[in-house]
């Protein structure tokens, strides 16, 4: 029982930080920056286990939070220089990427970390790794991590609710009235990137996209309101990951896979009912 309620609490973490996290990434039209940190925070990780010969706790995160900034301003750079941003985010997660996986052949068998690990993660494994303090476990590391991320995140959401606002919906306005727009953006950035790595050994780089991406998406299509917004993924996270759970034991697959997939379900679901912008409905109005 106490392993099911690890694995649960686990996935449900994971949906609230990527869910909120992200929806600011989809009314910022940014939502492909996640697919490019989400790969690239496997570099950071990759550095900090050089320098520091561990994968756990603050390294990894300050790893990650390096090269999450890293993409984002290679992003930026080459953008400005005239590169589409789409292939921009191209060149430089797929680059950064590949040295991550370069560099794990390096590190051998001294970790578990591999490339199959670090695509698709395996959160059945999470309530192994616990975090013992004078011989005492109190629960799995990535619990620990993903709630203290998900407290930074909501705590900087909540001191900077204003200057996100502005710089998401009018960033000409709000670098007019003297909103720090390009801080703003860098804070998010370094979000993203700590949500990724927190949830780097639950979900993997792969399916992490689809709990920064879609619960988000999800949302913005049955409210117009921000804050509003901004609950609502981090629930449709949770329900996801509830949903996932209960039919990954069912039909006896990948656990991780399943919550993914539940967040494509919930989605379609959204896009199709969703009183407002759902087709259905859109379909009944001009009938």
């Amino acid at each position: 029982m106490t392993y099911t309620l690890w694995i649960v609490i686990t996935g449900c973490l994971v949906g609230l930080t990527c869910g909120v996290t992200g929806s600011l990434l989809v009314l910022r039209k940014m939502s492909m920056i996640a697919d490019a940190i989400s790969h690239t925070v496997l570099l950071g990780i990759v550095g900090a286990f050089f320098v520091t010969q561990s994968l756990n706790g603050v390294p990894m995160l300050i790893g990650a939070a390096i090269v999450g900034l890293l993409t984002a301003f290679f992003v930026e750079t080459l953008h400005r220089s005239g590169v589409q941003s789409d292939a921009a985010i191209g060149v430089v997660f797929t680059s950064l990427f590949a040295l991550g996986v370069v560099l794990i052949a390096f590190i051998g068998d001294q970790v578990h970390l591999d490339v199959q690990h670090a695509l698709m993660g395996e959160i059945a494994f999470v309530p192994w790794n616990t975090l013992q303090i004078g011989g005492v476990s109190l629960g799995p590391v990535a619990v620990w991590m993903l709630g203290g991320v998900l407290l930074v995140n909501l705590l900087l959401i909540a001191i900077f609710y204003k200057e996100i606002k502005l710089s998401t919906f009018d960033p000409q306005y709000a670098l007019l009235i003297g909103v720090p727009v390009v801080f703003i953006h860098y804070l998010l950035m370094i979000m993203v990137s700590l949500s990724t790595v927190a949830s780097f050994d639950s979900v993997g780089a792969i399916l992490v996209v689809a709990m920064l991406i879609v619960p988000g998406s999800t949302a913005y299509l049955l409210t117009d309101k921000f804050f509003t917004m901004l609950w609502m993924s981090g629930a449709i996270g949770i329900l996801s990951a509830l949903i996932g759970y209960g039919s990954a034991v069912y039909f006896n697959v990948s656990i991780a896979g399943s919550m993914a997939s539940s967040t494509g379900i919930l989605f379609i679901l959204a896009f199709l009912f969703s009183p407002r912008h759902g087709l259905v409905f859109k379909r009944l109005r001009t009938t």
